[in-house]
């Protein structure tokens, strides 16, 4: 693992862009938060329609930093043992074995995870939080490192279940993916003429760019960002009004600040500075506190989202200088 600056880092931060951009074309923003959460170890919600990327996205994420990687599928018949793990009988041993599951890995796909019941969910809620299961009584942690990516579908609503708010508090951030530009899409049309498939990363030529002991020496590096007591005031004041203003009904908890602390500092080091402004903060308000609001239902009628909200709030709050 070698020492780190505020110049290496950005480095590496434009590295893992550059790479990513190898296998998504036009996603420019959402690769700069994936980034973002890697390094602040923070949980990632996913909303976007079939077919924009996200699953590759991941795979590549996990190509270049040359970790574990495993996907599971979320079904309304999936059991939490189906994702933690479970005890079966050896019967050579004459003894129970633990059979861990796919949740033993460092990033973890749950793809459409809205299609599962609360009670498989909710399986992922320890080792989200704690970074550890039980399975029968007994804790096992998960490792040195582990990030889950969920993705949900906002199109299709037959046969899902919503997220219970524990969870989505859980989070770091909710992206959501859109659909490229014109020309965007004729990039990657490009990309599969020139032999490019999104089922074969590799012909991608991405390339691995980091360790993961740097990865953990990076995220040690970012607790020496200075963050001045008015940043921290300007950052409480925005996530306290979420939780008295007129249209919503239930703002952010303080789980949302620390989130929106610890996404502003790495957002700091992408601009290579080694300390926290108002813009580092404005720019990760909507990723970081969208899913965190639910707001009153006549205004949910009316076509409003928590963005448009959210944007009123940092309008309001006077910015430090």
């Amino acid at each position: 693992m070698q020492n780190y600056d505020v110049s290496k880092i950005n480095t590496v931060f434009h590295r893992i862009h550059q790479e990513l951009d190898k296998a998504i074309k036009g996603q420019d923003e959402i690769i700069d938060h994936f980034i973002i959460a890697i390094f602040s170890e923070g949980h990632v919600l996913i909303e976007g329609v079939p077919g924009l990327g996200k699953t590759l996205l991941i795979k590549a994420l996990a190509s270049i930093m040359g970790v574990r990687f495993k996907r599971i599928q979320f079904t309304p018949d999936l059991m939490p043992s189906d994702i933690i793990g479970t005890t079966v009988f050896d019967s050579s041993a004459a003894q129970f074995q633990i059979k861990k599951g796919p949740v033993f890995t460092d990033l973890l796909l749950a793809d459409e995870i809205n299609r599962a019941p609360a009670k498989t969910q909710s399986a992922l809620l320890q080792a989200m939080q704690e970074r550890m299961v039980n399975i029968d009584g007994i804790d096992y942690p998960l490792g040195t490192f582990f990030i889950c990516f969920a993705t949900q579908n906002p199109i299709e609503m037959e046969g899902t279940y919503p997220l219970p708010e524990a969870q989505k508090d859980r989070f770091l951030m909710k992206l959501v993916i859109d659909y490229p530009t014109l020309e965007e899409e004729k990039e990657i049309i490009k990309a599969y003429r020139s032999g490019f498939s999104a089922n074969e990363i590799q012909t991608a030529g991405i390339q691995q760019v980091i360790e993961i002991d740097d990865l953990l020496g990076i995220k040690e590096f970012v607790k020496t960002v200075t963050v001045d007591d008015k940043i921290i005031d300007y950052i409480t004041r925005i996530v306290a009004a979420t939780r008295n203003y007129n249209g919503i009904e239930m703002g952010s908890s303080p789980r949302g600040s620390i989130a929106l602390f610890q996404a502003a500092r790495i957002r700091a080091l992408f601009n290579e500075r080694s300390f926290v402004t108002p813009d580092d903060v404005k720019d990760m308000v909507l990723p970081v506190l969208r899913h965190r609001l639910i707001l009153e239902p006549e205004v949910e009628i009316e076509g409003e989202k928590a963005d448009d909200y959210l944007n009123r709030i940092i309008e309001e709050i006077e910015v430090p200088r």
